[in-house]
């Protein structure tokens, strides 16, 4: 007979080697159980809004918090801070203005134009109470382009930021043709009878709470959001998101570990997804504080930090690599942030953050906007996007993407009979890798895509807007990898037609009039000719591979050059500089 203390022993013992086992050959078990944990929970929470048709939208968890927090910190913007009730009731005034206007009701589109403020939130919120599905757009888009968004989501309503309402002067005219009404953030129009000014509407508008049940949603597959995207296909493309994705995108925070207590920093621009669906919407989620930046600035981050007491970050991994690449300064340790959140962080950038500012944990994480999937770090290794498991490798049927507005666009991007008949894939577009041990990692963008400056840029957009230069006779565009830098700058092979002269300043001025900057080419490469594939597609494998060495092509490059503001050539002197540093892309 042994003893209760031997008993115990061999307890104990068994438990450490199970320990050690553990350790040694599942040494994330536990973290994944407890990630996975929270995920399932949360789907199962998602599940019984479906069985019980009652969905609690983000708006309405906001509304929530307004009531239970209402005199806390929701958003800090240029050091004014406004509150949950703050926020609330001017959406409620909002909400109110267009309801009194009686020009919208609910399920119509209306297209929000502006840059990161306040009242971007308050505009959004509010068009949501009203029961309308709100679009964003890039702010950097140009005219041809913001014509084809409202086709492309049947908006007959434009909100526009007070600073971008120049942008406008050119299409107002055929907006006004298509009866699209156009209200800009100001309080005054200026004589200018085709807009009418919505802050001094807001001014005079109740505070009160318009009717709950206008935003009603008795369905997680009910649109919410369009969120335009490059695509690969040329012009935006309007991702159609769901209750269902604005959810899951709200939840990110909280699956990383995120507290009511935390403050977060939101530099990124608010027409994407990451900001207003994981950066806004996930901060209301958890009841915490943002701090709203108009645009990200390197040499007041760690500063912001500091004064505000940021816990929480986001980025994308541009956003590091500038960070890593200012100048060395005292206290760069000296601060509250222990979580940054985001994509595109290449390890190289993640080690020297890392050195530097101390070890924060990066919860690098994949998606996309129109996308089906989506893989967290949650265990933090380095380099990786996410790890696999059972759940993702389930293969389940009649399910698809939040896809684009366009049916025959969301067709493209899918793969249909790939593993047995009758099945489909959607094709994210993006080359990704596993390891042994089931960590994913991103490798690179595959097709007529790729990414620069934290944007995607659709080659097909760039070559059309190239085309109507008139001595480029074709062009061939393409991104090319420069040292140092994140993704893939623009570069474009081109044929000057017979008889004319290559003009680098009047292709500057043309591609700044009509491209946003980050799909603007960066490099020009003169061709005699241009070789295609066997199935008359452009070939652009040779000409990635050979990059912009002046050195290596004997053909003429040239480089953007804005301080000169002209393509002008690329000489070994210039190349240099560029691959030093020294020269801004």
């Amino acid at each position: 007979m042994y003893s209760i203390q031997e008993w115990l022993s061999a307890v104990a013992a068994g438990l450490f080697a199970l320990h050690v086992l553990q350790k040694l050959f599942f040494p994330y078990f536990w973290k994944d159980v407890t990630f996975l944990w929270k995920i399932i929970t949360y789907g199962i929470k998602l599940e019984l809004c479906k069985l019980t048709s009652k969905v609690v939208t983000v708006v309405d968890t906001f509304v929530e918090q307004a009531q239970r927090i209402p005199d806390k910190a929701f958003l800090i913007y240029e050091g004014v801070v406004h509150t949950y009730r703050d926020i609330d009731e001017r959406s409620n005034r909002v909400a109110n203005v267009f309801l009194k206007q009686g020009t919208l009701k609910k399920g119509d589109c209306v297209v929000l134009l502006m840059n990161n403020e306040p009242d971007f939130v308050s505009v959004w919120f509010g068009l949501t109470k009203v029961g309308c599905t709100v679009a964003f757009l890039n702010t950097n888009i140009k005219s041809k382009s913001l014509l084809h968004c409202f086709n492309c989501c049947g908006a007959k309503t434009l909100v526009v930021g007070a600073d971008l309402i120049e942008c406008l002067e050119d299409i107002l005219p055929s907006l006004r043709e298509d009866n699209i009404d156009v209200w800009v953030m100001k309080r005054e129009n200026g004589g200018c009878t085709q807009v009418q000014t919505l802050l001094d509407q807001i001014d005079f508008a109740s505070d009160r709470p318009v009717p709950a049940s206008l935003r009603a949603a008795t369905s997680l597959k009910t649109p919410i959001l369009y969120i335009f995207t490059s695509g690969t296909t040329g012009l935006p493309k309007a991702a159609v998101i769901t209750h269902l994705q604005t959810l899951k995108a709200a939840a990110g925070f909280w699956a990383f570990g995120g507290r009511e207590d935390d403050v977060v920093y939101v530099p990124l621009p608010l027409y994407h997804s990451a900001a207003s669906m994981i950066g806004i919407g996930g901060t209301l989620q958890l009841g915490a504080t943002c701090i709203l930046k108009k645009k990200f600035s390197a040499s007041k981050f760690w500063s912001d930090c500091r004064k505000y007491d940021v816990t929480i970050f986001q980025y994308i991994g541009e956003l590091c690599r500038y960070l890593c690449n200012q100048p060395k300064a005292e206290g760069e340790r000296a601060h509250k942030v222990r979580m940054g959140v985001g994509n595109g962080l290449r390890p190289d950038v993640w080690r020297d953050f890392h050195a530097r500012f101390g070890e924060v944990r990066m919860c690098e994480l994949y998606g996309s906007t129109e996308g089906n999937l989506c893989f967290m770090n949650h265990i933090g290794k380095l380099g990786v996007v996410g790890r696999s498991n059972f759940f993702y490798k389930v293969r389940i049927r009649d399910t698809c993407p939040g896809g684009v507005a366009h049916k025959q666009l969301t067709e493209r991007r899918l793969l249909r009979n790939v593993f047995s008949s009758g099945d489909a894939y959607f094709n994210t577009g993006d080359l990704m890798a596993e390891d042994k041990e089931d960590f994913i990692c991103f490798k690179d963008r595959v097709g007529d895509t790729f990414r620069w400056k934290g944007e995607n840029v659709a080659t097909t957009e760039v070559t059309e807007t190239l085309g109507l230069v008139g001595f480029i006779q074709e062009a061939n565009v393409y991104g090319v990898e420069v040292p140092g830098h994140e993704g893939r700058a623009g570069m474009a092979a081109v044929i000057v037609r017979l008889g004319h002269e290559f003009d680098g300043k009047a292709l500057f001025e043309h591609v700044v009039t009509d491209l946003p900057a980050y799909a603007r080419p960066v490099f020009i490469r003169i061709q005699e000719f241009i070789e295609i594939t066997g199935t008359f597609k452009q070939q652009k494998f040779q000409l990635v591979q050979s990059g912009f060495d002046p050195s290596t092509i004997s053909e003429p490059l040239y480089v953007l050059d804005y301080v000169q503001k002209s393509y002008v050539p690329l000489t070994d002197n210039v190349y240099q500089s560029i691959l030093a540093g020294e020269q801004k892309l």
